[in-house]
């Protein structure tokens, strides 16, 4: 049975600053590398046989902490990167609702492509599902973790479990450092087996230095 772990990045600024990143490649903070650090050595339990990441930077460093403790190599895949979200990138909401308000107002109401150079849902979800499927096909009956976005992680695991926009809006998003588990099961195919596993409590993450 193959087995998905689909992970978010840790912390950045701009999440600190709840700014739409999209596909701006921003690096991780101090927080962010020190989820990544506390989060590795779960993950290294689940004994992984490959590594892919986003080409974006925080997923990079992310995957890099996973990489220090496994040794494995990385392929790194562009179709694993955020949803692009065209000229509302680097802006907070609250200014892309005073700026883009007709676009806004379909965004939040569930249009998959509300406008403003946004990249569509479906779109995301195609290229999301088949970088994952084929990250997965690679490692058959094997366990590979995807470093990858919050917003593509839940559209590309919703692909492969053929769950429909309005299932995906009621899923919680993932956390920084946070992972969802899929399993392929060879007669019901994908399953969900998990949702944002990851380091809980602020204790347990090691403080920046």
């Amino acid at each position: 049975m193959t087995r998905l772990i689909v992970w978010r990045h840790g912390n950045t600024d701009w999440n600190a600053a709840n700014r739409v990143q999209g596909q701006t490649d921003v690096a991780l903070n101090d927080l962010g590398r020190a989820q990544a650090t506390a989060a590795a050595p779960l993950i290294a339990a689940l004994r992984p046989d490959a590594i892919v990441a986003s080409d974006l930077q925080r997923a990079v460093d992310t995957a890099a902490a996973l990489v220090a403790l496994t040794g494995l190599p990385v392929r790194y895949d562009p179709r694993l990167r955020e949803r692009h979200y065209g000229r509302w990138q680097g802006l907070t909401m609250p200014t892309i609702a005073e700026r883009f308000p007709a676009e806004h107002a379909r965004w939040r109401s569930g249009d998959q492509a509300p406008g403003c150079e946004v990249e569509s849902l479906d779109d995301l979800g195609k290229r999301m599902g088949e970088a994952l499927q084929e990250a997965a096909d690679a490692v058959s009956g094997g366990t590979v973790v995807v470093a990858t976005h919050g917003g593509a992680a839940r559209q590309g695991c919703g692909q492969l479990l053929g769950w429909g926009t309005e299932v995906l809006r009621s899923v919680a998003p993932l956390q920084n450092c946070h992972w969802t588990e899929l399993r392929d099961d060879p007669v019901r195919g994908w399953q969900l087996r998990a949702h944002n596993v990851g380091v809980t409590s602020a204790r347990d993450i090691p403080a920046p230095v």
